[in-house]
Parts: structure tokens; sequence; C-alpha cells
């Protein structure tokens, strides 16, 4: 069902080089199963914007990676948490001022009135400078070898015997960035990663020269290969990523909407919103690939870590019945609906048990109700 209405233009924070974007709904699709909606948006370019050389956060994040870096270096692990904690309350008034009352509103509206905003704020914000930290380790400190446990494995290698590849659909915890990756490589699996070419900590020319490559470049230590993607060719993209699944390959991506022109919006929690990429989706829809969805934990800080694979995603009966009846190649919104439901409740089990460590929370209110744009936060996992 096609909508006619349309949601305002939206634009990205106000900055030289902001892109600007049209939101239009697609669709509503009813499950009957679940007796919700799940809405279907497409995210058109309007102008692509002006690229920026550089900007007072990139001089915040080079020094902080040097920070780190001296502290990998020189310092045992046991002092790095308490570190990060300390260096997180720097600008603690500005977040708190600027920050904190859009993530208190989206944490509550997901999981109560009752729970302690602030003190997960805190916690994210000492959780981020950890993300720094572990990426200083990486280049650094060479007799860091933390635990890292991977649990779901055995599902996704029964899986990989039908031959037909899987994807593994990342939440944005702290710790999937290199962690997650690092498991899946420890546990002898061979994955791809489709990425942004602004991955990293900055998408300012200056950031995406010096200040991404080190992060890209540890994370590519642990992949078989990554997938660019590009607005401009995603036709292209999209033909590698079916022909590495057709090869039963496994392929990883990450829950964010903006790389992709379309992604969907679902209840979530007690009154919250959420928006998940409808990518993963419309792959496991359109043939015989696995889904999964992946979050990684931090457990004991630079010690001990969880990366955890959900039972594959298999929408009910009715569904696949249903699917049958669909042209082959075809896109089956009404399947992708199931599937979008299926990794919400994963998403949902994992925010209940480390909501401190998720860097991506949406809005408390509905995209088409919001005065501006989704709050999704400016580091991106992927």
């Amino acid at each position: 069902m096609r909508l006619s209405r349309f949601t305002k233009s939206r634009k990205v924070p106000r900055k030289p080089s902001a892109a600007s974007f049209r939101t239009e709904i697609i669709a509503d699709v009813f499950v009957p199963e679940y007796a919700e909606d799940v809405r279907f948006f497409s995210r058109k370019q309007l102008n692509a914007g002006k690229l920026r050389r550089f900007s007072t956060r990139d001089l915040r994040e080079s020094l902080a990676a040097l920070f780190y870096l001296a502290v990998a270096a020189v310092l045992p692990v046991r002092w790095w948490s308490p570190i990060c904690d300390w260096a997180s309350r720097f600008r603690l008034k500005r977040h708190m001022r600027k920050d904190f009352p859009g993530y208190a509103a989206a944490t509550r509206a997901v999981l109560g009135s009752d729970i302690d905003a602030r003190k997960l704020f805190e916690a994210l914000l000492a959780a981020r400078h950890r993300r720094r930290m572990q990426l200083a380790a990486h280049l650094v400190a060479r007799r860091w070898t933390p635990a890292i446990r991977l649990e779901g494995l055995e599902d996704l290698q029964a899986a990989l015997q039908r031959g037909h590849g899987a994807i593994l659909w990342c939440d944005q915890f702290t710790a999937q960035t290199m962690i997650g990756k690092r498991a899946m490589h420890e546990a002898g699996i061979e994955a791809h990663q489709v990425s942004v070419n602004t991955h990293g900590v900055s998408e300012t020319a200056f950031g995406q020269r010096f200040l991404n490559p080190p992060m890209v470049r540890v994370e590519n230590r642990f992949l078989k290969s990554r997938i660019v993607f590009d607005r401009d060719d995603a036709y292209q993209v999209t033909i590698r990523i079916q022909k590495m699944l057709r090869q039963n390959g496994v392929v990883m991506m990450t829950n964010t909407i903006h790389a992709g022109s379309t992604f969907t919006e679902t209840a979530l929690g007690e009154s919250g919103w959420t928006h998940l990429a409808s990518a993963p989706a419309n792959f496991a829809a359109r043939g015989k690939t696995a889904l999964f969805a992946m979050s990684t934990f931090e457990v004991v800080p630079f010690r001990e870590y969880r990366a955890v694979l959900s039972p594959e995603l298999v929408p009910a009966v009715p569904a696949l019945q249903a699917a049958d009846t669909i042209r082959d190649g075809a896109k089956n919104m009404a399947l992708q609906a199931h599937y979008i439901l299926l990794k919400r409740d994963r998403l949902l089990q994992a925010l209940k048990e480390c909501p401190e460590q998720m860097m991506s929370w949406s809005r408390h209110e509905r995209l088409t109700e919001a005065q501006d744009g989704i709050g999704i936060s400016a580091e991106e996992g992927s």
C-alpha cells in the first residue's frame, strides 16, 4: 500500500558540509502475527552538500587519539578504564545541556520512566571513550589479549551448511565496531563488512584523510573484505553482496539508516520508536539467505567481551507460505516486515541487557511527528 502523505524535508545538523534529504513514506505494512504495522520510508538526497575541510571536533579527536595511544603504550591495562572514566567528564556540562534531554526522552520511552537516564548517559560517555581506547590498544598494545566469548556460532555454522550464505545484522553497541569483527575472525569466520566511505569518527576531508584510516585498518585485520557503499552506485554494491551470498559468504551489516535509500520505523519498548535499516531484511526476503542479529557487549572493560549471535531469524509459517506466491526476485514487503519485527525484538532484548553501551537511539516520537532529524549518533559503527 503506497501512501500519499510525505514527511517534511529534513536536513542533518546545520553545518557548511551538510547534505539535505527528503523523507517519504512508502507504505505501512500490517503484520497479523504481531498485530502491528511496520512503516517503510525512502530517503532521497536533495543536495549532496559541500565537504568540510576541518572541524573543531577533528581537533578534539586528534588530541584524544594521541592521548590514548600514549596511555596504551605506557600504562598497564588496569589503568585504562579509570582513565577513560576521568576523560569522559571533561565536557560533561555541555553534553548534559545539548545531548542529554533527547537521550533521556528516548531511553525512558523505550525502557520506562523508572530508569536513571543520567546514570546511563554518563556511562555511555565513558563507554565511547573506551571505544577510542580500544582503537589505540589495537594499534600499539601488542600484549593486549582480551577474552572474547562468541555465543551462537553453532547456529551460524548450521545455516552455512545450507550453502546460501548469511547476513549478520549488527547493532551499534560501542564494542561492535572492532571487538565484534575480531570475535568472528577468532572463531574462523571470514566475513565481509558493508560500510560507507566516511566510516570512522569524522566526515570532514581532514578526518577522512587522517582520523578514519586507522580504525578502518584495524577492522580490516579481522575481515575478508570491506564493501564500501556508494549512494550513486547502489546497484553495483547490491550485485556484489548477492554474489558473496551465492558463494556462501558471511556479510555483516550495521543497523544504520544513513547509507541506504530506504529504512523502516517500528514501535520499541513501552512507548518508543526505532528506525531499522531495510537492506538486511530485503536480502533475506529475496532469497534463501540466513539472517542473524548480532550484538557485542563489554563485560569487564578491556578484559572480557561477549559477542552474541541470535538464533536464526525465521518468519512465521504463514508469512513464508505467502512469500511463495510472490514472483521470484520481487521485493516482498510483507515478508520484510516480519524480519524487521524479529530484529526489533532482539534489539529490545539487547538494549535491556546493556543500554549504557548503545551509541544510537531513535527519538521518542514518530518520525512524522519529530521537529527535526532522526536522533542517530554521529559515531556509527560499521
